[in-house]
């Protein structure tokens, strides 16, 4: 193709060629500006008559910023941009250690949460920024606007996140964390609820009477087993062990699967459900089930329970609390039954073992005090 005609405006340096305008028929003109950087002869586009409103007078304009160096050229600006590009893809920024972090992570429902979390709380006020550049204010800010919403737990989740990804960044080798430490909200985690034997029975009466029948089902589980939430969800027959007298735990919170005993309370549950599905207590179209709060929270209603009490992490609480308060159940046994990852998560139930070996010490003062007591009348008696 040969080379357009050049044409000469005005303005020193300025010119155009014809050309058709973008996405029409109509001419137009394309204006270049020709001056010297550096000793060197520099030509380059200035713009377009219609789609950029360049005008000779405006190329001239621009020429005259470019001789002064007060604008740099169109090669000088493309290689900035390119720059940049390359420094922001070094740049280790939260969103892009989340998505190495995230790669790597096993996809399961805590992961899950956590992906949430980030989205939904993270993102937007840190993403685009290097761990190595916050400053304590950021999480501050972020911690006090979370706490007016959310729970001391959840915000200490939320943060958790980003403890994580500083530990991540770190050991990877990938880049700096932060240089401080993230001070978390106080969470109190040795709320247990307890049930009074009147609590107790209407409850079972509640659950009897109700028509939601797998999520009674579940209540009565926690109850005898202290199985969680998301254990009984994920619950499948070829997990329960009848002969043997055990029921595996797929994934529990802890992340290593086992296996809890199978008493004889949890039998009959079970022989009373249908095995529609692989799922023993199963949702829609026998698939899993991944909710069961408003049925539950319908039940616990009827029951007259308080309204903080929480239907199923409440019954597993007393199920734990009724066996500590026994003084026949220690805490590693304790531990193994509620599928605990540490003994630190047990010991909110450890001051009911106290108080039951306590009873038992102050029983056998009174015992021995009795003796005493009954061996002095037989002396007295004897004087007499």
């Amino acid at each position: 193709m040969p080379a357009k005609k050049r044409i000469k405006t005005q303005y020193p340096g300025v010119y155009y060629v014809e050309s058709m305008a973008i996405g029409s028929n109509k001419p137009e003109r394309i204006y270049y500006i020709m001056y010297r950087r550096d000793g060197k002869l520099v030509e380059e586009k200035a713009g377009r008559q219609y789609q950029d409103d360049m005008t000779p007078a405006r190329a001239s304009t621009l020429r005259g910023k470019k001789i002064e160096g007060a604008k740099q050229t169109n090669k000088e600006q493309r290689e900035t941009i390119k720059a940049k590009k390359l420094a922001e893809e070094g740049r280790w920024t939260v969103d892009r250690l989340w998505e190495a972090y995230a790669a790597q992570r096993e996809k399961t429902r805590a992961f899950e949460s956590d992906l949430s979390r980030y989205k939904k709380y993270v993102k937007e006020p840190l993403g685009d920024k290097e761990l190595k550049n916050l400053v304590p204010l950021d999480i501050d800010r972020l911690r006090i606007k979370l706490l007016k919403v959310k729970s001391p737990q959840t915000v200490k989740h939320i943060l958790g996140i980003i403890k994580r990804l500083h530990h991540f960044a770190i050991n990877k080798n990938l880049a700096p964390g932060l240089n401080f430490a993230i001070q978390m909200p106080r969470v109190d985690n040795q709320k247990t609820e307890d049930l009074s034997p009147e609590q107790l029975s209407s409850l079972l009466k509640a659950i009897e009477q109700s028509e939601h029948k797998i999520p009674g089902a579940m209540m009565k589980t926690a109850l005898y087993t202290g199985m969680r939430r998301g254990e009984m969800f994920k619950l499948e027959w070829n997990d329960i062990d009848f002969e043997r007298g055990f029921i595996f735990i797929r994934e529990p919170k802890g992340g290593v699967s086992q296996k809890i005993p199978l008493n004889d309370a949890a039998r009959q549950i079970f022989s009373t459900l249908p095995h529609s599905s692989k799922f023993v207590f199963p949702g829609r179209g026998g698939r899993q089930r991944t909710t069961v709060t408003r049925e539950v929270n319908s039940i616990k209603s009827k029951a007259g329970l308080p309204e903080d009490f929480r239907p199923l992490h409440g019954l597993r609480h007393f199920y734990a609390s009724l066996l500590a308060s026994t003084g026949q159940v220690d805490m590693y046994t304790l531990q193994k039954l509620l599928t605990h990852k540490s003994a630190a998560m047990t010991q909110r139930y450890a001051h009911l073992r106290d108080e039951t070996l306590k009873r038992a010490s102050d029983l056998a003062g009174d015992i021995i005090n009795q003796a005493i007591n009954g061996k002095e009348k037989v002396v007295n008696i004897g004087k007499k």
